[in-house]
């Protein structure tokens, strides 16, 4: 079992220390939490070890999982890199763009290992398409949220948006053309909503939307291609996948054909893959374990943390330009 131990018991820190505690891959050895009365607090009800410093975490454990505020990223990936350490930062990777190719860098120049917590990639609904989707050449997302003051301290480009960049750029297999984008601020000082029209080289357009001041929670995202429409709901964790092939000779009663001005029948169906509940969490958490044991890539790396992050700083300054 690989030892792991986490930097921050926030929200999200605790659910991390919850899993790996869980995780039949993970010896769980304990955390580090700057705010004092908080540390105490987890460490009391939990169980967890606390550590008085970040220096004596990182020494006792062979992966750091980074769950402290974006700020701190780079810091702490940078004293875990330099003690050799295996690094999981949430996302975003970092602060800035400049921030993550250092970590890049840094993990190349020690030989470490890094994933980004780009947890949608690990979603059941889109782990059971990913395949289906080949060539999308047109993508519709919308992610909205009901107002919650955690997290306003970032444009919602940073803070939401950005699961469904990464989920864009993992099918699209094309570099980005152009951005255009407009956002709102209505309660905080940074948009609240967005909109992004993303172009790629090879002509596919996605279409973004985000907003935290909803009256409803919403994550879906559609992807069409040649014969084929795809959607995900990460929310409800459902995929539905239509097909068309050319019609039979002779369709049978239930067929759904469709038929165009030239007289070309196609047939309609339904290809709807099982979708295989998980935690997409420790899915992440585990995975990233796989990867450090058996020596292979893990599946969002550093890399891809930086180009979500670098597309996402690119859409917030196409808003400025007016």
């Amino acid at each position: 079992m690989i030892k792991v131990g986490v930097l921050g018991a926030g929200h999200l820190g605790k659910i991390h220390l919850r899993l790996l505690q869980q995780s039949e891959k993970y010896e769980l050895v304990g955390f580090y939490d700057p705010n004092q009365e908080n540390a105490e607090k987890v460490a009391k009800e939990f169980g967890y070890t606390k550590f008085d410093t970040i220096a004596k975490l990182i020494h006792a454990v062979d992966v750091v999982d980074i769950v402290t505020p974006t700020l701190s990223h780079y810091k702490c990936a940078k004293v875990a890199i330099k003690s050799g350490k295996h690094v999981f930062l949430e996302k975003p990777i970092s602060n800035t763009v400049e921030e993550a190719e250092e970590i890049i860098a840094l993990a190349k120049a020690y030989n470490v290992k890094g994933q980004v917590g780009h947890v949608e990639r690990f979603n059941p609904a889109f782990k059971s398409v990913k395949n289906a989707i080949e060539n999308p050449m047109f993508i519709e997302t919308h992610r909205l949220a009901e107002f919650n003051p955690r997290g306003t301290d970032v444009p919602v480009v940073l803070d939401l948006m950005i699961h469904d960049i990464d989920a864009i750029l993992s099918v699209v297999k094309s570099k980005v053309k152009n951005i255009h984008a407009s956002g709102v601020s209505v309660i905080s000082d940074t948009p609240d909503i967005a909109n992004a029209r993303i172009e790629f080289e090879n002509g596919c357009v996605a279409n973004l939307t985000s907003s935290r001041i909803s009256l409803k929670n919403m994550r879906k995202s559609r992807f069409f291609q040649k014969d084929a429409y795809i959607s995900v709901d990460f929310l409800e964790k459902k995929c539905e996948v239509v097909k068309m092939k050319d019609a039979p000779e002779v369709p049978g009663d239930f067929d759904m054909i469709l038929q165009n001005a030239e007289g070309v029948k196609k047939q309609i169906y339904f290809d709807n893959p099982d979708v295989e509940s998980n935690n997409a969490i420790l899915d992440e958490l585990e995975t990233f374990a796989d990867a450090i044991v058996n020596n292979t890539t893990p599946i969002v790396t550093l890399e891809d943390g930086t180009e979500a992050l670098r597309v996402a700083y690119a859409i917030i300054e196409a808003m400025k330009i007016k």
